[in-house]
């Protein structure tokens, strides 16, 4: 089976159980093209903000592109570019180490989802990717949280 035969067989599979059981409030579902078929390999997702954090009240959109050697390596994972967030680039891609060099095969859509959530409310200063969000974090917690909550009001729940 060639490597996209691969990737496509663990994402439906991946879909299947997603459909059984995922976590609250969480969406994950592959997207669909113009001609009403299904692309596996694109997923377009919601992150629920966390209850308690700075986050809370925000549902955020997050796209994960499969590779054609995926499980092998990870989906690349992207907010909206322009997201505010330590981790998150300014194209919205999020760095995260189970996206890179902690990566294994067996992590799953809802082990990724669940640590990107994890990682909004808890980023790693220690591996910024946007410098203006960096600084404000680690000078001014007031106001790096009064900036996530703005963010928060754009992205409320769709339901």
């Amino acid at each position: 089976m060639a490597s996209g035969g691969i990737a496509r067989s663990r994402l439906a599979e991946e879909r299947k159980t997603w459909r059984k059981s995922h976590p609250h409030g969480f969406v994950a579902r592959p997207e669909t093209l113009p001609d009403g078929t299904v692309n596996l390999m694109v997923w377009k997702c919601v992150i629920p903000g966390k209850q308690g954090t700075a986050w809370e009240g925000g549902y955020f959109p997050l796209t994960l592109q499969f590779p054609e050697d995926y499980p092998s390596n990870p989906p690349v994972c992207k907010f909206p570019a322009g997201f505010f967030h330590v981790n998150v680039f300014p194209t919205g891609a999020v760095c995260l180490s189970i996206l890179s060099s902690a990566w294994k095969p067996s992590i799953t859509v809802s082990q990724i989802l669940i640590g990107i959530q994890e990682l909004l409310d808890t980023p790693n200063p220690g591996s910024p990717a946007q410098d203006a969000c960096y600084r404000l974090y680690k000078k001014n917690m007031r106001a790096y949280k009064d900036r996530v909550r703005q963010q928060v009001k754009q992205y409320p729940s769709l339901v």
